[in-house]
């Protein structure tokens, strides 16, 4: 799981061109919207493009969004719970 969020952080960073942020400034339970990274709504369509990029992972419910990305350790265990094994 540990590799996982660092990779998600650097891939988060990439995605959203953060260009001031880097992966060790993003704490695994800090909250990416608002007071956290402060990310909007145009970010969290930017995050769900790059989880079905990366991680091959489609978000079915749009209300499970919220609670998705809360923070990188939210998405981290979205990702493990729903992603296909090869």
């Amino acid at each position: 799981m540990e590799s996982l969020m660092q990779d998600l952080k650097a891939k988060i960073i990439v995605q959203l061109n953060l260009q001031d942020v880097s992966p060790e400034q993003i704490g695994d339970d800090q909250p990416l919207f608002m007071e956290g990274l402060g990310l909007d709504s145009i970010d969290a369509l930017e995050l769900i493009v790059m989880l079905q990029q990366h991680y091959g992972i489609r978000i079915a419910n749009p209300e499970d969004g919220p609670k998705i990305f809360q923070s990188v350790r939210t998405i981290a265990e979205y990702i493990t719970a729903h992603q296909k094994t090869a």
